[in-house]
């Protein structure tokens, strides 16, 4: 090959790398492992879990019972090994699958489209955010600060070069004394030129926003509202966002686990006037030539499908295999049990923010909320979750990084795998300070 196309090493095919990135050692990778180091290894790592814990973590990531059919049907060749069904005719199970998934979204969000998928909620974000600018023809976006920060970091790095190369603008509007959006302020943020209003609800703080009265705000100056759902399982009790234009969701929480962060499943849904700015593709029904019901990918707007300039989105897979883990939540919970399920997630976090809260202060507790709440303490955060530890309580996750203005504040999860005797430990754990943590 070398003497093909004319050079004499292979190292005159890296002759334009300059030196000094060039690597003149071994890799600093371990030695191979045998099957048996292998198997230590690994069992090795999963002591390092957590188990036997008590978690009060959400924050976007959230502890919810996986029915163990999910894993029995994940797990089949047929899913498990099965690549992106372009050929219709010998993927009908996947595409199925995936056509049943839409359906269900749509049913949760009130909306009229749901796509296949996104990586997870975080880049659902500014996929829908881009969205609204093709639709409107505008380059502002508003953010409410009550949306995931995580979320707001992933918004920034899909903005900061189009902010350069066309004007675009990502700015974000605080929240009020109930930790919900501003209205205020934001009514005065929102011009002609704001593509869209970007909110979460719940939101990061566990709070309900009051989706209405942003949608107005939004659609008086011709805006889009993007509503974003990081906790899946409200929509068993909460409302629906029918007065958005496009949702958003991480559907982790329909038999996704934690897994250390990922993999996860975004969702975008949106009225269907906007079906052909979807980012993403869609999968639909049709029949065969012999009247016999069927699917098919109708409408795949990615780079790699069309021409580069008239896709909506650079992002070439989906989580189809995911997505699979939450139709198949669905559809063992059916619509009675997601709503049963979220009734129980509504009554553990009320019971949990009522026994923390004698030892601390619920920041923004005369709004609705779901299955979370912001704990104001004297003690810090890192010396609260030291003694928690001890007690093998995962307690809440510290806000000041993201939200200093809180002080002491952590946030609290609780989901129907609290039990009343984990939230009476933590309970316990806070009535000592740390003075005499140590005196019981």
């Amino acid at each position: 090959m070398l003497r093909e196309i004319g050079f004499s090493s292979i190292d005159d095919l890296f002759a334009i790398v300059p030196e000094e990135y060039r690597l003149r050692r071994d890799l600093a990778i371990p030695r191979q492992m045998g099957e048996q180091e292998i198997v230590d290894h690994f069992k090795a790592a999963a002591a390092k879990n957590a188990n036997g814990y008590a978690s009060f973590l959400g924050a976007g990531v959230y502890r919810h019972y996986r029915p163990v059919i999910i894993d029995t049907i994940v797990q089949r060749g047929e899913f498990l090994t099965s690549y992106t069904p372009y050929q219709a005719e010998i993927t009908q199970g996947t595409l199925q699958a995936i056509f049943e998934f839409q359906t269900m979204i749509c049913e949760l969000t009130g909306m009229d489209i749901a796509n296949a998928s996104m990586y997870d909620g975080s880049t659902a974000c500014p996929e829908a955010a881009m969205m609204a600018m093709r639709v409107t023809g505008r380059d502002s976006v508003v953010v409410a600060r009550t949306v995931h920060p995580e979320y707001r970091e992933v918004m920034h790095t899909y903005a900061q070069h189009r902010e350069a190369a066309s004007g675009h603008i990502t700015r974000e509007v605080g929240y009020g004394s109930d930790g919900r959006v501003d209205l205020g302020a934001l009514e005065a943020m929102v011009t002609e030129e704001t593509a869209c209003v970007l909110v979460q609800s719940p939101n990061f703080f566990g709070a309900i926003e009051d989706v209405a009265a942003v949608a107005e705000i939004a659609h008086r100056k011709g805006a889009l509202l993007v509503v974003a759902i990081a906790e899946a399982i409200s929509l068993g009790v909460v409302r629906p966002p029918l007065d958005a234009d496009i949702v958003t969701m991480e559907a982790q929480s329909y038999g996704v686990a934690p897994s250390f962060g990922g993999p996860f499943c975004g969702v975008i849904a949106a009225k269907e006037k906007f079906v052909r700015q979807m980012p993403g593709r869609l999968v639909g029904e049709t029949k065969d030539k012999h009247g016999r019901r069927g699917f098919v990918l109708t409408l795949s707007t990615r780079e790699q499908h069309i021409r580069r300039e008239k896709a909506t989105s650079n992002i070439c897979t989906n989580q189809a295999l995911v997505a699979l883990m939450a139709t198949v939540f669905m559809t063992v919970y059916g619509k009675e049990g997601i709503r049963e399920l979220a009734l129980q997630n509504l009554a553990k976090a009320d019971y949990a923010a009522k026994a923390l809260g004698v030892q601390g202060r619920v920041l923004f507790g005369d709004v609705p909320r779901f299955n979370e709440f912001v704990l104001q303490t004297d003690e810090t955060p890192e010396a609260l979750q030291a003694r928690l530890l001890d007690e093998k309580i995962l307690g809440g996750v510290a806000l000041r990084r993201w939200y200093p203005e809180l002080g002491n504040a952590t946030l609290w999860c609780a989901t129907e795998l609290t039990t009343r005797e984990q939230i009476d430990r933590a309970a316990s754990v806070l009535a000592y300070p740390a003075a005499t943590a140590g005196v019981r």
